[in-house]
Formats: structure tokens, sequence, C-alpha cells
């Protein structure tokens, strides 16, 4: 069952930018679905227009079959939402900002307080749930977003950049807390411009570059118009720029010290060897060759260095 469907959605703001263009998505009960994108892509003004905060311009967007153009208030009750900013916790403490979150949502009071302290101790957050919001790291109070967005689940959970500031051992966590959302109904949209997370955590996506869909499908078909190719990732050491490219690498893309390529099955020998020349030269700090991943598709659809997170 399709929770969310957005048809030729675009929306044009009074200056004459248009920050989407035209946009046709659905996403189901039970999906992860997520909506990848460079900053500036329009994934921000999109998810505004989800839970009314934005008319588009033209377009349908249907919340579980109700048409929140004409009913933004729906949208608001049916979607939970963790914003890509802090969520202002001053003046709370962790729990109780998760269980003011869920009541009012509308939940019992009882099961809010249980589902409470199973998302504490789901992201190990016991030593921080009782002290004040202001006194937090940047990466607990993300999580504690989480948290308030997900005690109480909307039929339509939307996050956006959820791992932003969180640790690797707790960004873990919040992956499989984000599945079961997915695994106990909810329909499930994250945010993100981290590709690398969003593969392994994804049904489906849908690329979103200046306000258009450049490309949609599963991780797995999305990867297929990278071929036979294999992927080819330098990190470069800090302030070096190398000598020059070979010209068995193709379609190069260079976002901060990141440097990624393609390489036929063919060229994987010379390309090795010369990777392993460029770090005996301390002009690689250090290197990988392997399968093309969905950063490579992303990559491909973007087509630009912006497309790279950026080391």
């Amino acid at each position: 069952m399709a929770l969310l469907e957005i048809e030729h959605v675009s929306k044009a703001y009074r200056d004459g930018v248009l920050a989407n263009d035209d946009i046709s998505l659905t996403i189901e009960a039970g999906e992860v679905f997520g909506l990848l994108g460079p900053n500036g892509a329009g994934k921000t003004t999109l998810v505004n227009q989800i839970i009314g905060l934005l008319a588009p311009t033209s377009g349908t967007i249907r919340v579980a079959g109700v048409d929140t153009i004409q009913n933004p208030s729906f949208a608001r009750q049916a979607c939970s939402f963790q914003p890509q900013s802090q969520v202002p916790i001053e003046g709370m403490t962790p729990y109780q900002a998760i269980e003011l979150a869920g009541r009012l949502r509308g939940g019992r009071a009882d099961q809010v307080r249980a589902r409470t302290q199973e998302l504490i101790e789901s992201f190990e957050l016991g030593a921080w749930s009782h002290k004040n919001g202001e006194a937090l790291s940047g990466g607990v109070r993300r999580l504690v977003a989480f948290c308030m967005a997900a005690v109480v689940p909307g039929q339509i959970t939307i996050l956006d950049e959820p791992t932003n500031d969180v640790d690797p051992l707790r960004r873990r966590l919040l992956w499989q807390q984000v599945r079961l959302l997915a695994d106990q109904g909810s329909a499930v949209l994250l945010v993100t411009h981290n590709v690398l997370e969003a593969e392994r955590s994804v049904d489906r996506l849908a690329i979103i570059d200046r306000g258009k869909v450049v490309g949609s499908g599963t991780p797995g078909s999305m990867k297929n118009g990278d071929g036979d190719y294999l992927r080819l990732e330098l990190l470069l050491e800090p302030g070096t720029t190398l000598p020059s490219l070979p010209a068995f690498l193709s379609h190069p893309v260079n976002g901060g010290r990141r440097l990624i390529g393609r390489v036929s099955a063919t060229d994987v020998t010379r390309a090795a060897l010369w990777a392993n020349q460029m770090k005996a030269g301390q002009f690689v700090e250090e290197y990988s060759l392997g399968p093309a991943t969905l950063e490579d598709a992303y990559i491909r659809k973007i087509g630009r260095a912006d497309a790279l997170e950026k080391i």
C-alpha cells in the first residue's frame, strides 16, 4: 500500500527559483525510501511540502490517500519528523523531551514511558538521559531528536540527515532502529547525502539534483549502469595534488581529498600498480579497488564534484 504519493510536484519561489521540478514518487508501508542529493538539491523543500509547511506551486501530495495540500493538518498528524536542524531541548532532559514528543503525538502515558526507556537503552544513552539538554553534545542531541520522531512513529516517518554528528557505533544502532520502524509498518523517508550509509539501509531510493529526480530504483538496479567497471578510490595526502591521471582511469571525480574513478576489468592490474606508485611517492595515503557502489551511480547521475562527501 502506498502511504505517500507525490505526483508532478513543482515549487517555484517568488524570485523565480524552481526548487522542485515535476517530482513524482511513491513510498510503501514497511519501506525505507532514500531521498539522496547534494546540498541545495531541493530535498528539504520537498519534505516541507509533504508535512504541510509549504504548498506546492503545482502537483498533488497524498498521505494515506488524503490530499494534504487541501488538508495540511492531516499531514502533520500522520507524519513524524526529525528535522535536519537540531531540535531545541534546552530546559529539558532527553527523557523528558522524548516522553513529551510521544504524548503530543497522542501516545498513552504508560506506553510512551516504556517506549522512551526502550529507545534510551537501545542507544546506550542512560548516562545522559537525565542531564539538561544544553549540556549535551551534538551527537547525543541528534539521537534524542531521532527518538522524539520514533517514540510514537507516524504512518510516515521522515528523517532528515539523522546521522549527522553521531558516532560510528551509535550510527549502526540508529540504522537498526530505522529498519525496525519500517518492519513495524511505517513508511520511512530517509533524506541524506551520505550515500554509502544509505546503500546499506534503503529498499528503494531517488536521486534529486537541482529540483529534479535524475534517477530512481533499488540500490542494485541503480548500479547496473556501471557494467563491468570497478571503482578506484584514492585518499590523497593532505595538501597533495596528483602529478597526472592515467588514461585508463575514466570519469574521475574529485571532492576534498577523495578521488574516485572507474577502471575496466582489463586494466585492474595496471590500476593497482599505479595506485601503489602514488602511495610510495606519498601522493596517496590509501586506496581501494573494488566493485561499483551506489555512490558510483550517484556520482554518475549528479556528474559534479559536489556529489561526493568530502574529507
